[in-house]
This record gives C-alpha cells, sequence and structure tokens, in this order.
C-alpha cells in the first residue's frame, strides 16, 4: 500500500516540533553568518538519526535551543512554510497545527501567532489541496493571566474573516501543575467551548500527569479531542468509552515508543486496546515530526504492520476522524469527497 499517497488528516502536530532539522540548520546559517546567534548548529544539538527523546530531553529542546532560533518573522515565516510542505508532500489534505502564542525578544505573542496566520494562508492559497488550521495552545506553566490571553487571542482569531484558528490546547511538561492544579484553567476552557472553539487536551500523557484529580477535572471540561490518553484509570477509561460518540483519541505511535513513554515497543501500543474498543473513534497524529522523525505516512505504515490491517482498514482508519475536526461542516464535506474517491 503506498502510504503517503493515501489522503490523511493530521489533527495532533506541534508546529514548533515540526520543524525539519535541516530547516532549523539553515536558519542557523543565516543567523550566525548575521551574527545573530551564538546557539551551537542544530545538527550538533539534535544530530541527524537521534529521535530517542524522552521527557526529560525533549522539553529542553525548545526552551534552551528552537524558541532561540525562531524569533523574527522571517525565520518563523520560513520554518512555518517548510513545515507545511513536508505535510503536504506527505499525502496530507487537512492538518491541524497547533503551537503557544509566546513572545519573542523582536515580536509580541500576538505579532507572533500574525505571523503563523499569515504564512498559512498564503500556503494554502498556492496549495489548495492542503487545508491548514491553528489550535492555540495554553501550556501547563502558565499562569491565569497568560492563559487567558491565549484564550482572548483564540477568540479573537477565530472571530476574523478567515476563521483560521479553530481550537485551544492544553499542553506542556507534564511535571507542571499535578494533583489537579490544572483546574485553574477550567473557567477558560469552558469559556472556550462555549464561544465555539474545539477542545483537545493532552490527556493522561505520562505518569505524572495521570492523578486522578487530574484525569477527573479535564474530563469536566468536555473536550472534544483527547490527546495521547496512556494512563488513563479504569474509572476514565471507561468514562472515555461512555462518550464515544463525542469523543476522538489522538494517538501518537512513534513518540510514545521512542520518549519511553510505553513499554514494549509498537505492538504494546495502547492503540491496539482503544482499537478492540467498539465506536471509539482514533486520529493518528506525528507529534513531532522533526523531533521524532515520523511522518504520518510512516505512522500508517507502522499501525498496518503491528496490528495488522489491510488496506481497507487502514482507510477506513484514515477517515475516522472527518467528524472530529475543528474545521467545520464544509471543510468535513470536503474531506468526504477527497477521502472516498
Amino acid at each position: 500500500m503506498d502510504f503517503v499517497a493515501l489522503p490523511k488528516i493530521e489533527l495532533h502536530a506541534h508546529l514548533t516540533g515540526s520543524i525539519s532539522r535541516q530547516t532549523l540548520h539553515e536558519i542557523w546559517l543565516d543567523k550566525k553568518a548575521a551574527g545573530e546567534t551564538d546557539l551551537q548548529d542544530p545538527l550538533v544539538v539534535m544530530p541527524e538519526g537521534k529521535h530517542d527523546y524522552d521527557l526529560s530531553s525533549f522539553f529542553p529542546l525548545f526552551g534552551k535551543y528552537i524558541y532561540g532560533l525562531l524569533t523574527d518573522a522571517p525565520s518563523i515565516r520560513r520554518a512555518t512554510i517548510s513545515v507545511l510542505q513536508s505535510f503536504l508532500r506527505d499525502g496530507v489534505v487537512y492538518l491541524e497545527l497547533r503551537t503557544t502564542p509566546r513572545p519573542t525578544p523582536l515580536l509580541s505573542a500576538e505579532q507572533y501567532v500574525s505571523v503563523v496566520l499569515s504564512t498559512i494562508s498564503g500556503f494554502e492559497a498556492s496549495h489548495p489541496r492542503l487545508h491548514t488550521r491553528l489550535i492555540l495552545s495554553i501550556d501547563r506553566r502558565h499562569d491565569f493571566a497568560t492563559a487567558s490571553s491565549v484564550l482572548s487571542l483564540a477568540a479573537a482569531r477565530r472571530a476574523d474573516a478567515q476563521a483560521l484558528v479553530v481550537g485551544l490546547d492544553l499542553c506542556g511538561d507534564v511535571n507542571a501543575r499535578p494533583g489537579g492544579s490544572v483546574a485553574l484553567f477550567a473557567p477558560l476552557f469552558r469559556e472556550a467551548r462555549d464561544s465555539g472553539l474545539g477542545i483537545t487536551l493532552h490527556f493522561a500523557e505520562a505518569e505524572a500527569s495521570a492523578h486522578e484529580a487530574e484525569l477527573r477535572t479535564l474530563l469536566s471540561w468536555r473536550p472534544h479531542r483527547l490527546g495521547h490518553v496512556i494512563w488513563e484509570d479504569d474509572e476514565t477509561r471507561r468514562e472515555i468509552v461512555r462518550r464515544k460518540a463525542d469523543l476522538c483519541l489522538e494517538l501518537c505511535l512513534s513518540c510514545n515508543v521512542q520518549a519511553g513513554m510505553v513499554k514494549g515497543g509498537f505492538e504494546a501500543h495502547h492503540f491496539g486496546e482503544w482499537r478492540s474498543v467498539e465506536g471509539v473513534k482514533i486520529s493518528i497524529g506525528t507529534d513531532d515530526v522533526g523531533i521524532f522523525g515520523s511522518p504520518l505516512s510512516n505512522e500508517y505504515r507502522l499501525v498496518a504492520q503491528h496490528f495488522h490491517l489491510d488496506a481497507r482498514q487502514i482507510c477506513a482508519l484514515a477517515r475516522e476522524s472527518i467528524d472530529h475536526i475543528f474545521g467545520g461542516e464544509q471543510e468535513k464535506e470536503r474531506l468526504r469527497q477527497i477521502m472516498w474517491t
């Protein structure tokens, strides 16, 4: 089966984690030549072929390095175009990128979002097969005021003419706000849902973020989608199954296996367990293809190989998430036409 040619939907991809090492290297070369960075070459910091980053080594790559390169509009635009091109080449027809609005030494958080959105809009005009929408992320480390500003940005951008911002995400270091203290953000996610934004949450991603109080809190926000869903307990699992008509699970195989988030290799990935639950919808995602090196076509290949899915089952799996995108009914109909022909 040609997994690249298969029309695919990508719902769990972080913008900065999806930038290729070569693109980061090229940005670094330009900044180095202009005397604008003292960072090491990305190909030294993240050698080609190294993908075994665990959660302790993963998050520092961003705060200490990648964000230090993407400080101005040209570098952010260049990186975003590169990410969009890679998904397009890989056969993705609908993409929901997520990113945390962040100020840089040269841009405000609002300007950062504007650069990303204008780049997405321009790319879609030239490459209409790939439609891209943006999810803004609240980081678990945010204080309430910062998180509230992310919601304000999302609500304002959702209301503009193009409506490219479609959702709100909770992400970040799983060790931040443990034991249910993410309840701080509950009013914001409830307001976001009431305003029509899609809600997706990093959920039970690691043992540190699987405290019973946290799982109950996150489910109380009535999310539309859950990402990772690795360390759920029995009661949470029953609740997810009960809500299966309204929920979609974003599962990321290579990220989970290579980062040691699941044990026993691909065959032991919880995709197999959730796949066996009738009615539960699954969307396969890459999470951070720039870090873990597995494009979406390869994620489908891994699913087919390790869980013995034939071509018919793979095509059905690719279509499962259509009804759970945040891009609206017109976009869902476009995908039904593309993915049924």
